[in-house]
C-alpha cells in the first residue's frame, strides 16, 4: 500500500507533469479549456502554505497519486462561514481502481477536521462518471451544476 504524505519541493516537478496530465484528461469533459500551456493551481505556493495540504501518495519512492485540501471562504449566505475545497485528485493511471484516491481523500478530511472544519467540497465535471462515482462512494453529494452555452 502507498505511503502518504505532504508534498515538497522537491516534489515540484513531478506534481506539475500530473497537473498537465490532469488538463489533459480533462479536456475530453469540456470543450472551452484553453489550448496553450496553463496551469490550474500554483503548486509551489501550496506546498509552501500551512494552511494548504498538498499530499502525495508514494510507492517505491516514485509518486504516484496527488490531492490537496485548502481552507476557503464560503459563499457569503452560507453556514459555515469557511470550508475545506478539495482539488488536484490525480491517480497515474496503472493504480487507478484500487482506492489510492480514497486514502487521499481520507487523508485531507483528516487534516481539514483537524484544522477545525467540517465542511467539503470539490468540483468535478459532469461526464467524469469514474470521478463522481469515486466521490459519491467517500459520501459526497451533489449541491448544484453549473450548466454552460457558448453562442459563438
Amino acid at each position: 500500500m502507498p505511503l502518504l504524505r505532504e508534498a515538497t519541493l522537491d516534489d515540484l516537478s513531478t506534481l506539475l507533469e500530473f497537473e498537465k496530465r490532469l488538463i489533459e484528461y480533462e479536456r475530453d469533459f469540456t470543450p472551452n479549456l484553453k489550448k496553450s500551456d496553463f496551469n490550474y493551481y500554483n503548486l509551489k505556493s501550496y506546498i509552501k502554505d500551512p494552511e494548504i495540504s498538498v499530499v502525495v501518495a508514494e510507492e517505491e519512492n516514485k509518486l504516484i497519486a496527488s490531492g490537496y485540501a485548502l481552507i476557503r471562504e464560503n459563499k457569503i449566505y452560507k453556514i459555515p462561514d469557511k470550508l475545506i475545497f478539495l482539488g488536484f485528485m490525480y491517480v497515474i493511471p496503472e493504480y487507478r481502481g484500487k482506492g489510492i484516491n480514497r486514502k487521499i481523500l481520507d487523508y485531507l478530511i483528516a487534516w481539514g477536521k483537524n484544522k477545525g472544519h467540517n465542511e467539503f467540497q470539490l468540483t468535478v465535471y459532469a461526464q467524469n462518471e469514474s470521478a463522481i462515482k469515486a466521490y459519491k462512494k467517500s459520501g459526497f453529494s451533489f449541491e448544484t451544476i453549473t450548466m454552460r452555452i457558448n453562442l459563438e
